[in-house]
Formats: structure tokens, sequence, C-alpha cells
């Protein structure tokens, strides 16, 4: 087992017992050792659960980086992205539900995971062609944040095999967003809905 492997092989192990017995019980070693993992390369691996948590942002971000589209409009390619993030923990919803019932509880992970929910969406506006640099930057990324929790809470109660209204209330989402930028952007006021401003440019 490779370290890619192993590590999915980790999360998936600590996200199983978090479904089946809750956030707050989880740790990675009883984790590992339930799913038959070497408790050494765990420990070096991913020693607490705030770790783990690390890890799983990563997995989540190399799935919504992985062969990122490079035509279309700007708004499609953040649909598909933001997407990619929401499958990631829809192939462990009972153990990611488990942990966001435990967040209320633990407003210092909370905090946490909000700034590292934050990074992954300045990532996700550059692989969409967008800067999250600077001032415009910073904004575009609070932006693409607000659109990432509603999308979350949205798949907190869409119990749908296909998650139809996850989709729709990204997309929904993102067209606000992008219409609150574009009437943000200098001299928006002149310029008629057909003439062509790059969708999402200025978010």
């Amino acid at each position: 087992m490779d370290v890619t492997e192993f590590d999915v092989a980790l999360i998936d192990a600590v996200f199983g017992l978090a479904g089946r017995e809750g956030w707050p019980a989880v740790s990675v070693a009883r984790a590992a050792r339930e799913a038959g993992l070497d408790l050494s390369r765990a420990r070096l691996r991913r020693p607490g659960k705030r770790a783990a948590l690390l890890l799983f942002g990563a997995i989540a971000d190399e799935a919504m980086l992985r062969d990122v589209p490079t035509d279309g409009l700007t708004r499609d390619t953040l649909f598909d992205l933001l997407m990619r993030r929401i499958d990631v923990l829809q192939a462990r919803r009972a153990g990611v539900l488990a942990l966001f019932d435990a967040l209320p509880f633990d407003p210092m992970t909370a905090a946490w995971l909000a700034c590292l929910s934050r990074r992954s969406m300045a990532w996700a506006l550059e692989a969409a062609g967008l800067s999250a640099e600077g001032v415009a930057g910073q904004l575009r990324t609070k932006g693409l944040l607000a659109v990432w929790l509603w999308t979350v809470r949205a798949w907190r109660n869409d119990a749908s095999p296909d998650l139809t209204a996850t989709m729709a209330a990204l997309d929904a989402a993102l067209r606000r967003a992008e219409q609150a930028a574009l009437s943000l952007a200098p001299g928006a006021r002149n310029v008629p809905p057909s003439a062509g401003v790059q969708p999402m440019g200025e978010m």
C-alpha cells in the first residue's frame, strides 16, 4: 500500500468510525487499528484528529484540482470544482455529518476548518483563472467561501441519490455571486447585460 492509498484508507477509517459513534469518539489510533492499518505508520502520517482533518482537506483539494477544464464559462468551471469537493464529502457522508454536528461544541476546530476552507476556495479561484491575490482577490475568496458554505448547508439536508438539491443550491449561489460581482465592477451601470462581461471576473 503506497502513501496515497494508506492516507485514503486512514481517512475512510476515521470517518467510518465517526459515522458509527460520533466525532467526539474518534481517535486516529482506534480508527487505524479497527481498519487493520499499521499503527506506527498511522502515527507517523497523522498523529491526531486535526492532522486527519488536514489530510481530508488535502484529499478534497486534490480531487477538486485534478484535470481542471480549460474552456467554458468561469461559473461553470467553479460549479464543477466545488461539486468535486461535495463528492468527496458524499463518499464519507455519515462521518462528515457527525463532524458537522460536533462543530458547534468545538468552536476552535470550527474556526480552523473555516480557514482551511478559505484557502481551498482561493485555490479554486486560481484554478478557474481568477486571481485570489490582493484586495480584489480576498473579496473573491470571501464570496466563494460563502457560496461553498451555502452549498454544504444544502448538501447536509439533501438525501437524494443524485444530489439534485445540492447542485441547484450551488448553481443559484454562483449566479447570485456573479450578479453581485458584476454590479460592483467599475462602470457596471453603463454596461448592458449583453455586452459580454467576463462571467465571475470580479468575484
